[in-house]
């Protein structure tokens, strides 16, 4: 059987002619006929070109791969128990979900607490994320969790403004995103990280976020799970093409070329490739980086690595270990919230659940020897509560953290899109089913509106879909734990999981079901253990 979908996408926009009578090795429809159009990958390629490569339309939409991995986190179950519990007394009336506690701090210092165990990782300068940063920097601020600001932030905004050395030394866009956040930040919970990739490096943006912006935490990128190359946007504009050009990006094709210009003056094409250079990690620099960060005044740093093979991941790991980083984000193939090209989202890299268990056992072999393990967080394709509880428990003692990036971009989506469809008094009967306004339809409305009084007016639909979003994961996350008689988060372990299949078993080292409890089970029933 084949993994992989191939020739035809809605990520691409394309399809096959004859439907599913397809080719499963080519993904080419069996007969291929003269006088079609070019519905698929290969026909509109041959008059779209480079385009076809990535998901379209460019920033309305996020993608991830559409590859069947032969092992996910469905191949786990959750376990409960009729006995006891763990961070709370045995007593039925007090061991309720409701009491199950969410909070931790991480950090080389335990000093950065969060409400909910998740960080938003890295949105950088796409349209996607510049266009729904509202609800993303409040919603997330006021449920506690941490956000971070993506690559190419500065280089992209066209009001930054840099200095003779070609160094950042204002950019509007990077002080709105930290500024919105900060605004909206409860009691020091979460907090706003910036990032920063080569260009980022060049251009000096952590220095300016630090000294300038007043950001505590930093995050140093290797990569993500979508790609293995540098980031990519669209430009529909030539000033702009040009102008990022000069800032020293990869624009494709050349906006300086006569040529060209009169080709998208003409309409030839209308969008630019805005593309980033891949970083070349050498460990002494990285850790002479991080020592330079701390001492220019950022109390945090991260780590954010891909997908890579197991070598970087395992550098990753040992690098993060001795520079004693406060967090390492490892993400899996192979989601994205902005252009990964689409080929590569689905072929390349290492998918989630095998790259966290290649992760653990090379964690665990430097925790064995009494090494400074940084908190971990595991990415890549988690939307939902059990996906969540999962991911921390194949990752137990050391993975803290769940990264989600596009499905509270989704959350914030359909908030703005049900606020805009209220205002327009156009409510879609599958919504208006639940009210016909604001407080009837979004069900957090109320307890925001009492607990933000004034200020409730200045909350986004977009946020408040965040919000709402994250309360639906808190009580059912909540729920499962309880079931699993663990109330808080540093109780959960690799024995609240079973292996549904002996594949899954050994990748993770998480016990087949068969196998599980089997000497105990045998205890109970041959020799009366109770």
């Amino acid at each position: 059987m084949s993994f992989s979908k191939l020739n035809a996408s809605a990520a691409t926009g394309t399809k096959n002619f004859f439907g599913n009578d397809y080719s499963p090795f080519s993904g080419m429809c069996v007969t291929c006929i003269e006088g079609c159009l070019g519905l698929c990958e290969i026909g509109k390629s041959a008059y779209r070109g480079t385009e076809v490569i990535y998901p379209q339309p460019f920033g309305k939409i996020t993608a991830a791969s559409q590859k069947d991995s032969p092992i996910d986190y469905s191949h786990f179950n959750i376990m409960g128990s009729a006995f006891g519990a763990y961070g709370i007394e045995s007593d039925s009336d007090k061991a309720v979900f409701t009491n199950v506690n969410l909070e931790l701090k991480v950090g080389k210092n335990k000093d950065l607490k969060l409400k909910l165990p998740i960080i938003i990782p890295g949105l950088g300068s796409t349209d996607i994320a510049k266009n729904h940063w509202d609800g993303l920097a409040i919603g997330a601020a006021i449920s506690g969790v941490v956000l971070t600001i993506g690559e190419n932030v500065c280089g992209v905004d066209p009001n930054s403004e840099f200095d003779s050395k070609g160094k950042i030394k204002k950019s509007p866009e990077l002080q709105r995103r930290v500024k919105l956040y900060k605004d909206w930040q409860e009691n020091g919970y979460g907090d706003i990280v910036v990032q920063a990739n080569v260009e980022d490096t060049r251009f000096g943006v952590l220095e300016y976020a630090i000294k300038e912006l007043g950001v505590e935490t930093v995050e140093l990128k290797w990569g993500q799970g979508a790609k293995n190359i540098g980031g990519e946007i669209k430009i529909s504009d030539l000033n702009r093409a040009i102008e990022l050009k000069r800032r020293g990006y990869i624009v494709l094709p050349d906006p300086l070329d006569p040529y060209v210009q009169n080709a998208f003056n003409h309409g030839d094409f209308k969008e630019f490739e805005r593309h980033s250079r891949i970083g070349m990690v050498e460990k002494e620099e990285f850790l002479k980086t991080v020592n330079y960060l701390r001492e220019i005044g950022a109390k945090r740093i991260f780590l954010k690595t891909g997908a890579y093979r197991p070598s970087v991941l395992a550098r990753a790991i040992k690098y993060s270990s001795e520079a004693e980083i406060d967090l390492l984000t490892i993400d899996g193939a192979g989601g994205g919230t902005g252009m990964s090209p689409w080929r590569m989202m689905n072929e390349w890299g290492i998918p989630t659940v095998f790259l966290q268990c290649l992760a653990y056992n090379q964690v665990k072999i430097l925790a064995d020897k009494g090494k400074y393990i940084p908190d971990l967080v595991i990415a890549g394709g988690f939307i939902l509560e059990d996906q969540m509880f999962k991911g921390l428990a194949i990752g137990a003692p050391y993975f803290k953290l769940i990264g989600m990036a596009r499905s509270p971009i989704t959350a914030c989506m359909v908030g703005k899109t049900i606020t805009q469809k209220i205002e327009e008094g156009s409510i879609p009967q599958s919504i208006k089913k639940y009210g016909d306004n604001f407080e009837t339809i979004f069900i957090e409305s109320t307890n925001l509106k009492k607990k933000f009084g004034d200020r409730y007016k200045d909350i986004p639909g977009s946020a408040i879909g965040l919000i709402t979003y994250f309360k639906r994961l808190e009580q059912g996350l909540k729920q499962l734990m309880c079931g699993a008689r663990k109330f808080s988060l540093e109780y959960i372990d690799r024995n609240d999981l079973v292996s549904l299949t002996k594949e899954a078993a050994e990748i993770s080292g998480i016990p087949y079901v068969m196998d599980l409890d089997k000497e105990e089970s045998n205890a109970i029933l041959n020799y009366g253990m109770s």
